[in-house]
C-alpha cells in the first residue's frame, strides 16, 4: 500500500525590495513628523584656529629665522659631504697617531726625559729646609715624635707641590709620591720613610719613638740638604 503525499503548505508572498517609486510604508509620514527625532543634517560651525600667544609667536619667528639661516648650510653640507667625511676621517686618524706617539712614541720619550731632568734638578730650598728641621726638632725635644714626623712630611709635600704643580695633585698621598717616577730618587726614599712612620702613627695608632723620628729626620736631611748617609733606616 502506498502512503499518500502530504498536502502542500500554503505559500506566502516573498518580500520584494523597496523601489524608489514605491509608496512608503505605513506610519512613515508620522515618524518623520515626530519632533523628538532629528532627520535634518546638523550644521557644524567653523571653529577658528587658536590665536598664538607672544611666546609662541617668538618661537615661531625664531624657528623660521634659524631655518632660513641653516638651510644654505645644510645644502652646502649635502653637496660637499663626500669631501667632508674624508677630512673628518683624516682628522681622527691624525689624532689617534698623536695619542700613540704621546704614549709610546718619541713624544712620550721626550716627555719622560724632560720630567726626569726636572725631577733630578729639584731640591727644597736650603734655608726653608733648615727652618723646617728646627721646628720639628723643637717638637721632638718635647717628646712629640708623632707631631714632629708629621710636620716634616706635610711640609715636604707642600714644598714639592709648590715647586712642581704638575707632579703633585690634591689627592696625592705621600706613599704615592714615594713611587712616582717624576720625583727624585732621594725625595722618594725620604717620602717612603716618613710616610711609613706617619701611617703607623695615624692609622695603626702606634706612638712613634725617638728612633722613628731620627729615621725620618735623617732621610729628609739627606735629600733636602744633600748630607751624606748616616746609616740605613727601614
Amino acid at each position: 500500500m502506498i502512503a499518500a503525499a502530504p498536502p502542500p503548505l500554503p505559500s506566502t508572498p516573498a518580500a520584494s525590495p523597496a523601489s524608489p517609486g514605491a509608496d512608503p510604508p505605513a506610519g512613515w509620514e508620522a515618524l518623520r513628523a515626530a519632533d523628538d527625532i532629528q532627520f535634518a543634517p546638523v550644521p557644524v560651525p567653523d571653529v577658528p584656529p587658536p590665536q598664538l600667544g607672544a611666546f609662541e609667536r617668538f618661537l615661531q619667528g625664531l624657528f623660521e629665522m634659524l631655518g632660513a639661516i641653516l638651510a644654505p648650510v645644510g645644502q652646502w653640507l649635502g653637496a660637499w659631504w663626500w669631501l667632508i667625511q674624508w677630512v673628518l676621517l683624516a682628522g681622527v686618524a691624525a689624532f689617534v697617531l698623536f695619542l700613540l706617539a704621546r704614549s709610546v712614541g718619541p713624544l712620550a720619550r721626550r716627555r719622560e726625559a724632560k720630567a726626569d731632568g726636572a725631577a733630578a734638578e729639584w731640591r727644597p730650598d736650603a734655608a726653608a729646609s733648615l727652618a723646617l728641621l728646627e721646628d720639628a726638632e723643637r717638637l721632638a725635644a718635647e717628646g712629640q715624635f708623632d707631631a714632629a714626623t708629621h710636620l716634616l712630611l706635610t711640609r715636604s709635600v707642600s714644598a714639592l707641590a709648590a715647586a712642581r704643580p704638575g707632579v703633585v695633585e690634591p689627592s696625592s698621598t705621600a706613599r704615592e709620591l714615594a713611587v712616582l717616577p717624576a720625583v727624585p730618587d732621594g725625595a722618594r726614599e725620604a717620602f717612603r720613610i716618613m710616610a711609613d712612620r706617619v701611617e703607623r702613627s695615624l692609622f695603626a695608632l702606634q706612638r712613634l719613638d725617638r728612633a722613628d723620628w731620627e729615621a725620618a729626620r735623617d732621610a729628609y736631611a739627606r735629600f733636602a740638604l744633600a748630607l751624606p748617609p748616616q746609616g740605613t733606616h727601614a
